[in-house]
């Protein structure tokens, strides 16, 4: 797949997922019903609904000024959360295929704090090429693709299905946010922290486990100065892309389709998603699609400063 094609993929995954997004919101200013998976975790109308809309939009045809099939969309496999059970034999042979979190952050959704998002990811055999984050109640998209970079986008309007790419970036941010680059660059302590600031470290809201308190403390000695905040879903992602948090440790379960697509954007805003135990990025469509533990670290922040801290 070319540029073009990632492109032009990357405004089919935005307009799923604005229209995705926008049912979400239907059912979250309702009064909804919550029923529960065998694994006990939460479901609501907005997945079920999330999901049949990114599945049908993903599965329309993307074609160029001249009518020729960039992507027969209709032929690209799906492995989404709300329709996970395909087996490895059946899937161990794609090439591309989407990867859909419908509705990153269901407990989140449930309190109503705000703090879900939809996730959409284009995977190229085993690595997230594309990705797309969309945050229904801020209306923000943080996406990118292979040779594109990353991008922050405010404004859910301009989504339309005669967009062109680049309108799209011509009003769109730039990740990492330059104020954040140009501080990333005046570090001078052992942790290439910024200047006189405390080092920015996220984690889970809802998923806090003993593992991180120890990783924070470790960092604390190391550094001296750490401030932890936390927040829910994929948003941990977009804020280390953005430059607004600098390490995003995890230690707990998740499965594929919740860092797929904010592996992508921090990988393209010069950041790492890396696998704690093998020090290399995480990897996807895996006989399990559960994910080892992993670390997050922004463009201001080495890997090579995290090595000893877990």
């Amino acid at each position: 797949m070319n540029n073009d094609q990632y492109a032009q993929s990357l405004l089919v995954a935005l307009l799923a997922a604005k229209r995705a997004g926008e049912v979400i919101l239907e059912v979250y200013n309702s009064d909804f019903a919550v029923e529960h998976k065998d694994d006990n975790s939460p479901l609501t109308l907005a997945d079920k609904r999330s999901h049949e809309i990114i599945v049908n939009g993903l599965k329309q045809p993307i074609t160029t000024n001249s009518n020729e099939y960039l992507l027969n969309n209709p032929s690209v496999p799906i492995l989404s959360e709300e329709g996970k059970d395909i087996p490895y034999n059946g899937r161990k042979g794609w090439e591309y295929f989407w990867l859909v979190d419908p509705l990153d952050g269901t407990k989140e959704f449930i309190k109503r704090n705000g703090e879900f998002t939809v996730n959409i990811a284009l995977i190229h055999r085993d690595k997230p090429v594309l990705g797309c984050i969309y945050i229904p109640v801020q209306d923000t998209f943080y996406f990118s693709a292979v040779n594109l970079g990353a991008y922050m986008l405010a404004n859910s309007k301009i989504i339309t299905g005669d967009l062109s790419i680049k309108t799209l970036l011509d009003i769109s941010q730039r990740l990492p946010l330059s104020a954040h680059t140009k501080k990333a660059h005046s570090h001078t302590n052992q942790c290439t922290s910024k200047k006189n600031t405390p080092l920015t470290i996220i984690g889970s809201r809802s998923h806090a486990t003993k593992e991180l308190s120890e990783f924070v403390d470790k960092i604390k000695k190391r550094c001296g100065k750490a401030e932890f905040i936390s927040a829910g879903s994929s948003l941990k992602f977009c804020l280390v892309a953005e430059g607004k948090a600098d390490l995003y440790p995890r230690f707990g379960p998740t499965m594929e389709w919740d860092t797929a697509a904010g592996q992508a954007i921090v990988e393209q805003a010069e950041g790492r998603v890396v696998d704690m135990q093998t020090k290399e990025p995480l990897r996807y469509n895996k006989n399990t699609l559960i994910n080892p533990f992993f670390v997050v670290n922004g463009q201001g922040f080495p890997f090579t400063q995290l090595e000893h801290s877990w």
